[in-house]
């Protein structure tokens, strides 16, 4: 038998109820009980039933779950089976509800296991045996940071009816009403108390119709939807349990229901079938006469649907605006899509699916969530590992707009989507591994295994079995893990469906969550968790109610609780015997976390009575507590202890000798919690500084006593510590930390400086030294005391008073430590420093008489003096720094500096001057950093910020200085980076000895490959042998190759460069675009190397260098083929193709293509491995052949026309516009007796020779016969005459031809057309000049 859960009903009478519950747990066979009473049957569900489907669909709102004995089922075997009037007269104890059984406790036991099938995926329904051996996991547990989020508990009463039905496959969940589907085409219905009161249904219709294979009840309880495997749909009357209709035609025949669901209205529902079809069920009521109108709402064509989810309003949204559109979300393969069934159908949106897995199930879940103020719908989705939320809310204008949500993404299948609250999702995915995700922050608050449950999966309707399997496959793939059925949630309860047993899922309330942590002794999280809840910081949150303040201070209570127990619990599991640091490492586990949560609750009075008072009763205990109170104190999170407390903390520490945490506590304390004499003796008796400085500062608002009585001399410790406190005092901040009063920084900081400036101390003898304090600073430290008394002087500024101190501080100073020999160089220079920077400040009112920085400068720079040389020299490099050089003369200054040998002082006076060139002579004589001076050098060329000049002048300089001996390394990176010219060095070097060149060669190769080549190319100073040597000694094959061309050795260049190539190619192991740049820059400088040379070579020699370029270029690309490189494969065979283009010009193609062909790589291959290589030579061929064919015709296309035209010029005839001259207006035979020449243009005008000679038209070349004329008419309309500057083309008014009339030709020619001789003398083409 299967079962679907869909709600409770309270209608039929106690003693129906009794028979049938307790016929079903005895498991025998029954009858019609109620025939006589009923018009519908009320079964048990035999043994011998088959595999069963149960769908669970009920309104969690009004169930109740109580506990329930673990003994209620096992019922003792009886003789003979009790009748029905026994049991009716029976007196009925008082029913025990039931409690859904939390599974830290569940015992599966004394479940039949041959009664159970598989849950195994895609085959739950197939009734294997061999899934029935599953190995059973118990369910993990163990605390998170979240605790235990979900109860997952068991309904017995119904478990034990699917134990007897041996098979289950589906679930859901609607109010009030649980009901189950069966196999057989029966639909049970249980109340709260899990007991049986309907069976609906008959073996025939079963028979019939095929396995229940969906349900669906009415928000109201009062009706039934049935989906069966063969397509039919069945409505009941819940109230008596009549058959009010049997839908045969709402869907194609042939195909099983999936899924039938209510809408909100009562009247309107929609199913799903394994067509992928959706359809709208319109329930009419006329006349008495009930009908259905069915409605396709998406075609299974178009994309099947596997998954409906209609938009049920919660009571308290009944009347949300949303409602009034009745949405409807679908799921098909490829989409999610949004529709409005009411006023009118409509597509309000469409989303299609990320790429997922084929096999994924969709997955759809409304939940009405509060968005800023609103409440609206949220639908969630996924289809594999991403969810995806789409917020769904009405416009003003009436539209529905959708809006897209952060995304949610998991690294698992996800077969089921549930919500559980409007922040709380709870996810299985397809391991049988349930999540419960927090969707604001997506994170993960637990992870359950429902292996044990054994989820039913529904593959046999998805794959419409009962209806011979007519589906498609991308829908049966799906329906392998399907499991809508099995998964059903309702007001914060998921129920669960297995193959033996039924199992619910709710949010524990804040409390369980922690005693759930409590039962398992997990103290620590318990106490975190319960933190989370009082800060508001905890997720999935039940149960806490009212105010911040009102919820803080239940939970607070609930913490105290829990602290106690803990302590009770680590003093009860405390070892009493063993290593005392066992004792310890266990308390230090228990009492910190005990200290911290009371003082997070402000919970001082709970710590410091009850708590310690508890653990004061064990002395490992105890100490613990004592030790741990350090943290918090130092972090100032604890600065009061009580009385009693304080004495055993100060006790405990100094008997375990822990002065310096004792220390680090006392400064942290209140002063007034402390025992000042108690304190004190122990601080001096132990040497505790800081901590007797703040009693005395704190406790007596003595500042002065702790300096009087300080062991300064032999205490170093307590020296820093002592000017540290001095430093403090006079900047008005306490020591070790914290502040001064304001009313008593003024006062402090006078009172220090009065003990600074004493004459003698308190208890003084004859032979002490006058200021006796200042002295001893000084002696201790003065660099530091120095320092002191500096950042002291900053804040001198108005306080007139505090300006006296800082002059006298400064006079003592003076007399104390001038001209005395207790005082070193060091710390008479660091005096004159200190007094220099004081001095060269801006509002400075310090007077310091001048000759006293005379004798310091005396005494620094002695020359007779050889001691402490470096001290001295650096002591005065720091007092002209901070601005002592305005108090010297500076050329005495430089003398002395040049006397003493102070190198440094005079760089830092030159470099003031800007005599940068001077600053070489000083590194060069100067022993220590002689060997700087070309980093020195080379800084100050490449630094910007000097001019010209002045780099010049240290270039020149450090010419002037170069020698053989300091020609290292570090000079190449000064003379080949700042000499562009190496020729400028090399020539100073020759001058100073002829072999150097060599050595700037070896530099070069070291340090400037880069300037090699060029460097090569342009200086003719080195030797060709030794040149060749030093590059091949560093490998820079091009320079090498370069010095082998220029040496004739035109092979050895070629041999180098083509092993450069080869060791490039051998680096190609991908599609690395750096060494594809490397190899095609090789490849270049090969080809260019082979062209330059293959012009002074025989046909033979050509041969030798190409050719073993081209195998080289071959040979790759077959290596690189079989990395699966396939961009680097292209680019070789562009390079190669690029390589056969070159070698065309100076090797005939017939012997390339037999030099590839007797290759021994490609000669016992087959064709494809050179077709490429000939295809392309061949596609080569055939373009130069097209263009040269092509070139030769537009040529001779070109020539044809050219010379056509200059022949129809010369043919010509020209017909002049007068017969006169337009010149001297004279007809052409002006004299019949003479011979003369006249000249006639293209444009009609005629002249006579002799008048154009006159007027200068003529140019060109002297000679008459070669003469060129231009026409006087025509130029001078265009603005002048033409001369030999004017261009051809500009008119008509070019000579076209010069005419001589003979006397001879008069007699011939009346009209003055006699024979005329032309001589044409035009160069151009055109209509106008040909």
């Amino acid at each position: 038998m299967c079962v679907c859960v869909f709600g409770f009903a309270s209608f039929l009478c106690l003693q129906h109820f009794a028979v049938c519950s307790v016929f079903a747990l005895l498991g025998h066979r029954t009858t019609s009980l109620c025939q006589k009473r009923r018009s519908h049957e009320v079964r048990t569900v035999p043994e011998h039933l088959s595999p069963p489907v149960m769908l669970f669909d009920f309104f969690w709102d009004r169930l109740h779950v109580w506990l329930i004995d673990d003994k209620e089922f096992d019922i003792p075997q009886v003789d003979t089976p009790p009748t029905l009037e026994s049991i009716l007269n029976e007196l009925e104890d008082e029913e025990e509800p039931f409690v859904l059984e939390d599974t830290c406790v569940l015992n599966t036991d004394n479940m039949d296991a041959h009664s159970c099938d598989t849950s195994s995926l895609a085959s739950s329904d197939s009734g294997d045996p061999a899934h029935l051996k599953r190995k059973r996991r118990t369910v993990d547990l163990n605390a998170t940071v979240h605790g235990s989020v979900l109860r997952h508990s068991l309904l017995k009463g119904i478990s034990a009816q699917i134990v007897s039905a041996a098979l289950c496959v589906c679930v859901q969940t609607v109010s009030g009403v649980i009901a189950v589907g069966t196999s057989h085409g029966l639909a049970l219905v249980f109340d709260t108390n899990q007991a049986l009161r309907l069976c609906l249904g008959t073996k025939a219709t079963g028979a019939e119709f095929g396995a229940v294979s969906a349900l669906s009840i009415n928000h109201d309880c009062s009706r039934l939807l049935c989906g069966f495997a063969k397509g039919q749909i069945t409505m009941w009357d819940l109230a008596n349990g009549k058959l009010l209709r049997t839908i045969n035609d709402a869907h194609p025949p042939g195909t099983a229901i999936l899924h039938v669901k209510f809408t909100d209205d009562p009247t309107l529902a929609v199913c799903n079938d394994s067509g992928g079809s959706v359809f709208e069920l319109a329930f009419r009521r006329v006349m008495g006469m009930r009908s259905c109108d069915s409605r396709c709402l998406f075609s299974g064509s178009k994309g099947e649907v596997c998954c409906i989810e209609p938009l049920h309003a919660p009571p308290d949204f009944r009347d949300h605006p949303i409602t009034h559109y009745s949405l409807l979300a679908m799921a098909s393969l490829t989409k999610i899509l949004v529709i409005g069934l009411k006023p009118s159908l409509k597509v309000w949106m469409t989303f299609p699916y990320s790429k997922s897995d084929p096999s994924s199930v969709p997955q759809l879940a409304w939940q009405f969530v509060p968005v800023q103020k609103t409440v609206n719908p949220i639908l969630a989705f996924c289809k594999g590992d991403t969810v995806h939320f789409l917020l769904v809310k009405k416009e003003e204008t009436g539209t529905i707009h959708v809006i897209k949500q952060r995304q949610l993404h998991l690294s698992c299948d996800i077969i089921s989507l549930s919500w559980i609250n409007s922040r709380t999702l709870v996810l299985v995915d397809s391991h049988e591994k349930l999540q419960v995700v927090d969707r604001p922050s997506q994170e993960v608050l637990e992870t359950l295994d429902l292996e044990q449950v054994q989820l039913v999966y529904n593959s046999r309707h998805f794959k419409s079995l009962a209806t011979g399997g007519n589906v498609s496959q991308a829908l049966a793939l799906v329906g392998e893990k399907a499991c809508y059925q099995s998964v059903s949630s309702y007001a914060g309860q998921i129920v669960y469906l297995g193959t033996k047993s039924a199992h619910i899922m709710t949010l524990r309330n804040w409390r369980e969550r922690i005693d759930c942590l409590l039962k398992q002794e997990h103290f620590v999280e318990a106490l975190s968790l319960a933190w989370s809840f009082h800060e508001g910081t905890a997720k999935a949150v039940v149960g806490l109610f009212g105010d911040p303040v009102k919820r803080k201070g239940v939970v607070g209570d609930k913490m105290v609780e829990v602290i106690f127990q803990f302590a009770e619990h680590a003093l009860k599991k405390c070892p009493e015997h063993g290593k005392i640091q066992v004792m310890e490492q266990h308390f230090h586990d228990v009492v910190p976390v005990l200290v911290d949560y009371c003082l997070l609750l402000q919970r001082a009075d709970l710590l410091f009575n009850q708590l310690y008072a508890r653990l004061g009763e064990n002395m490992v205990a105890k100490g613990v507590f004592l030790e741990s109170l350090e943290s918090y104190i130092v972090a100032d999170r604890l600065g009061h202890l009580t009385t009693p407390i304080m004495r055993d903390l100060l006790a405990h520490y100094h008997g375990n000798g822990m002065m310096d945490s004792l220390e680090r506590c006392i400064v942290h304390l209140d002063v007034t919690s402390l025992d000042i004499q108690q304190v004190s003796v122990m601080c001096w008796e132990n040497q505790l500084y800081d901590a007797m400085i703040y009693v005395f500062n704190r406790g007596m608002n003595d500042y002065i006593t702790p300096m009087e009585v300080s062991p300064l001399q032999n205490e170093v410790v307590m020296g820093n510590k002592l000017l540290v406190y001095i430093s403090c005092c006079l900047a008005g901040r306490a020591y070790p930390l914290g502040d001064i009063p304001e009313d008593l920084v003024v006062q402090v900081k006078h009172q220090v400086f009065e003990f600074l400036i004493r004459l003698h101390s308190a208890d003084s003898s004859e032979e002490e030294e006058v200021f006796p304090y200042i002295r001893t600073l000084l002696h201790f430290d003065t660099r530091e005391f120095l320092n002191v008394l500096a950042m002291t002087f900053e804040d001198f500024k108005n306080d007139k008073q505090a300006l006296e101190y800082q002059q006298r501080i400064v006079d003592i100073l003076l007399q104390v430590m001038v001209d005395n020999p207790d005082f070193t160089p060091s710390q008479v220079g660091g005096l004159f420093t200190f007094l220099a920077r004081q001095l060269a400040k801006p509002d400075n009112t310090l007077f310091v008489n001048r000759k006293l920085f005379d004798q310091v400068l005396e005494f620094l720079c002695c020359p007779d003096d050889d001691s402490r040389h470096t001290e001295r020299q650096q002591v005065l490099l720091e007092l002209l720094q901070v601005g002592g050089v305005v108090q010297f003369n500076e050329g005495r200054l430089l003398a002395l500096a040049e006397k003493a040998k102070f190198y440094q002082i005079c760089e830092f006076l030159y470099e003031k001057k800007h005599l940068y060139d001077r600053i070489i002579e000083c590194y060069l004589r100067d022993p220590l950093r002689k060997v700087e001076i070309f980093s020195y050098i080379h800084n100050l060329l490449s630094m910007p910020g000097y001019s010209p000049e002045e780099k010049q002048a240290v270039k020149d300089k450090a010419l002037q200085h170069m020698q053989v001996s300091t020609l290292a390394d570090t000079y190449t990176q000064l003379s080949l980076n700042f000499y562009p010219d190496p020729s400028v060095v090399v020539g100073i070097l020759l001058l100073q000895e002829h072999d150097l060149h060599e050595l700037l060669l070896d530099l070069m190769c070291r340090f400037a490959p880069q300037q090699l080549l060029s460097f090569l190319q342009t200086s003719q100073h080195y030797r060709l042998e030794e040149a060749i040597q030093i590059t091949e000694k560093y490998h820079h094959n091009e320079a090498t190759a370069y010095l082998l061309e220029k040496k004739g050795d035109v092979q050895g260049a070629f041999a180098v460069l083509l092993e450069t190539l080869k060791d490039k190619l051998s680096l190609l192991t991908g599609g690395d675009e750096a060494t594809l740049t490397g190899v095609k820059d090789s490849l270049n400088e090969i080809i260019v190397l082979c062209h330059r040379s293959s012009q002074n070579l025989y046909q033979q020699q050509r041969e030798v260098l190409w050719f073993p370029l081209l195998e080289t270029m071959m040979a790759s690309q077959k290596l690189v083929k079989g990395l699966d490189a396939k961009h680097t494969f292209e680019v070789l065979k562009e390079l190669t193709m690029k390589v056969l283009n070159c070698m065309s010009t100076f090797i005939s193609l017939p012997s390339i293509i037999q030099r590839i062909l007797q290759d021994p790589v490609y000669g016992k291959g087959k064709l494809a491995e050179i077709q490429g290589l000939i295809l392309g030579m061949l596609d080569t061929f055939n373009y130069e052949q097209t263009l040269l064919e092509t070139t030769t015709s537009l040529l001779n296309h070109d020539l044809h026309w050219s010379l056509a035209h200059l022949r129809a010029a010369v043919t010509r005839g020209l017909h002049p516009r007068q017969d006169y001259c337009n010149i001297c207006l004279q007809q052409y035979k002006r004299r019949q007796d003479s011979a003369e020449e006249i000249i006639v243009f293209s444009c009609g005008h005629l002249y006579h020779f002799q008048c154009l000679q006159q007027k200068d038209c003529g140019w060109g070349f002297a000679s008459e016969q070669q003469q060129r004329w231009s026409c006087y008419k025509c130029s001078s309309s265009q603005g002048g005459r033409a001369g030999p500057s004017a261009e051809p083309n500009r008119g008509r008014s070019t000579s076209l031809a010069q005419v001589c009339v003979a006397e001879e030709e008069k007699a011939q020619s009346v009209a003055c057309s006699g024979r005329l001789a032309m001589q044409y003398v035009s160069q151009y083409r055109g209509s106008d000049s040909i």
